[in-house]
């Protein structure tokens, strides 16, 4: 039989299998990591060559287990787990669907159509306020005009919008009057 450093490692690991898994589990602390370890060793052996004779198979074979032990830790240290994975997948997805996009594409053409619809004063009063978020006062001062005119706009504006959109006009205590 030829005297191989695959084979005498072999050998080697079935002779001292026992007392390898010793010094593994008082080096990591752990047995069932040490079992893992050893048979990860055993699995890595294919990969030896016979380039350079190995002098000491016991000490070479713990120094490759303890270097697949490091590999591991340093693996799970990047790895997530199950709880981590299951948070990340519950996250919510902020992008509207496709199905969505298209409902908010119909009902801004709507807007633009019922806006279409109004006379001249009363789109560029809720236009100030609602889209561009001006104050009454400043669209007042700008299409001068009074407060209150602003205010009969506004309310004129929004329920012509409402009826074209098909939608009610939600009325406040004492109606919506605007502050300086």
């Amino acid at each position: 039989m030829v005297d191989t450093n695959q084979a005498r490692l072999r050998d080697q690991l079935v002779q001292n299998y026992d007392g390898l898994i010793a010094r593994l589990t008082r080096r990591l602390g752990s047995s069932d990591f040490a079992y893992e370890a050893l048979h990860e060793t055993f699995l890595r052996l294919d990969r030896v060559t016979d380039a350079v004779p190995v002098r000491s198979p016991a000490d070479y074979l713990f120094r490759i287990a303890i270097n697949v032990a490091k590999d591991r830790r340093k693996a799970q240290t990047y790895r997530l787990g199950v709880s981590e994975v299951d948070a990340l997948l519950d996250v919510c997805d902020e992008q509207p669907d496709a199905a969505r996009v298209v409902e908010a594409r119909s009902e801004i053409a709507a807007f633009k159509y019922a806006l279409a619809g109004l006379p001249d004063r009363p789109r560029q009063v809720l236009e100030g306020i609602s889209i561009e978020g001006v104050t009454p006062q400043e669209v007042a001062a700008r299409l001068q005009i009074s407060l209150r005119t602003v205010e009969n706009d506004l309310r004129l504006a929004l329920r012509h919008c409402a009826t074209v959109l098909g939608r009610t006009v939600v009325r406040r205590l004492g109606g919506p009057r605007l502050r300086p």
